[in-house]
This record gives structure tokens, sequence and C-alpha cells, in this order.
């Protein structure tokens, strides 16, 4: 595949990389200003000239994938014989420049349920750079929920009909955070199941009062979950200082819960900086 259907398929698959452009070339070189390639830890699509180029820019972008940077970086090669080299000499006689743009993979957060409070958070999440999954066991909840959403925000979303909405949460990929608020409890205790099973996901929220928790709490101890793992989930959720039952500010305080998580990875594409827009403002 080419460069661009390779970025659709690392975002696709929650994945990040790097994308490589020569952004100008002086003398003679291989390839032409403009010619691009992507980069993965394990991976490469298209190419920006081969030998000593190639291989320095492939390093070059592993390494930021490794150091988890997301900045943007230059890169300035010389294709003569007595330039430095530690892939093979290359001389071509001319000098190259290169973008080097990481990519990080989109945060994953899953919702299932659909409900008056899952609708409103649905909303929210549509206009975050996110990859979103909405799902319910009801078709008549993501019928309304693909009513209610726009496609045309910055997230990726997925509204998906799922009778049994546990195979949903074991495809989600690692370090995916997921909110749980269904209309069945049942429903909610077996996600709870499902994701302390799996053991590998950011985080894992789940709607309802200390009681509900309690109970849940105790039916996991019941069916052999440690209290160390029932202590990775996180019941109830939201921002405690916003207090309020509607359901948009339910919504909202949760919301506000899952961006502060969020912005705590360092590579999530989140992470505020000054300047960015979802940097909060000094308030006095």
């Amino acid at each position: 595949m080419d460069w661009l259907r390779a970025l659709t398929h690392l975002r696709d698959e929650g994945r990040s990389g790097v994308l490589l452009t020569v952004t100008s070339v002086r003398g003679h070189a291989p390839r032409e200003a403009g010619a691009k390639m992507v980069v993965t830890p394990g991976q490469t699509w298209g190419s920006i000239g081969g030998g000593n180029l190639e291989a320095t820019a492939v390093t070059r972008a592993r390494e930021l994938l490794a150091a988890g940077t997301t900045a943007p970086v230059t890169l300035d090669l010389s294709l003569h014989e007595h330039a430095p080299v530690s892939f093979g000499r290359q001389c071509c006689g001319g000098e190259v420049s290169l973008l080097l743009e990481p990519l990080p993979a989109r945060p994953v957060v899953a919702v299932f349920g659909l409900g008056h409070v899952g609708q409103e958070l649905g909303r929210i999440l549509g206009r975050l750079p996110l990859a979103v999954h909405l799902v319910d066991s009801r078709t008549s909840a993501v019928h309304q929920m693909q009513a209610a959403v726009s496609t045309d925000g910055p997230a990726d979303v997925r509204i998906t009909h799922a009778p049994a909405p546990e195979v949903v949460l074991a495809d989600l990929p690692a370090h995916a955070h997921v909110l749980v608020m269904t209309h069945d409890h049942a429903e909610d205790l077996v996600l709870c199941e499902a994701a302390l099973r799996r053991g590998d996901l950011g985080s894992v929220g789940v709607i309802g009062s200390s009681a509900k928790w309690q109970r849940f709490r105790k039916r996991l101890l019941e069916a052999g979950h440690t209290e160390a793992s029932i202590g990775t989930l996180t019941s109830p959720i939201g921002r405690p200082e916003l207090v309020g039952k509607e359901p948009a500010v339910i919504a909202v305080s949760v919301a506000a819960e899952l961006l502060r998580a969020l912005r705590a990875e360092p590579v999530s594409g989140l992470t505020p900086k000054e300047g960015s827009e979802l940097s909060s403002s000094p308030t006095g």
C-alpha cells in the first residue's frame, strides 16, 4: 500500500507511526522533494530513496517512536563520499532535508450503553481527536445514537449493535479506556468481568451509585477476582465536584475525568501544550 493508505491502516488499528517527507533537495538525490514514507517499529511503506539516506531516517523515526516523541523533527543528510554514514555510502553528491512527523495512535474510548447519558457522552467524545466506540445491545438505542452523533467531528466514531457487548470489549486494543453504563446491571457486571479477564485496558469506569458498586464488588470477589484486580475498576465515575443528575451534567463530568486521564498519557496526542486547544486557561 502507499503512504496514504498506510496512515489510514495505522489509524484503524490504533497504532503509532512516523511520516517521513523529503522537504528539499540540493544537487542530485535518489528522490525528489515531496517523496514520503511511513515508518512503524516493525514496518515501512513507501520510500524516500533507499540506501544510507533511508536507513538513517528510518532509524531516527524508530528512535522517536521509542521515546514517545510527538513534536516534528528535521533531519539533514549529505550524499557525498566524505559524509559520515552508518548503513553504506551514497555518492549522489546532493543534500537532502527531511521532516519526520510522529503520529501517535489515537486514544481509544469505548462507551457501552447508549441511554440518555451514553448519548450525551457520545456527542462530547465526537468532538475530540479520539477513536470512539459506541456500543449497545439494543437496536433502538443504536439507531438513536446514529441520528444523534455527527461524523463530521475530529473523532473516528464507530456505532455498534452488539447483542453480546463483551465480544466488542474483547476486541478492543490494549490500553483502551472503557466506560460501562448499560441499561442492565447484569450486562454491566458481564462487561466488568470481561474487562478484568483482559487486564490490559487503560481504565475501566462503571456508572452507578456506591451501593451498586458494593454489590458488584461482592459478586466479582465471589467469581474469583482478586481485590487488587477489582481495584483497577472505578465506580462511581466522573468529577465529584460536578454535581447533578441530569444526563448532560453526568456526561460532562465523566468526560472531564476521562480527559484528565488521557492528558496524563505522554503519547496520547492529548497531552496539554501551551497554546493548544486542550490546554486550560489559568483563572484568577
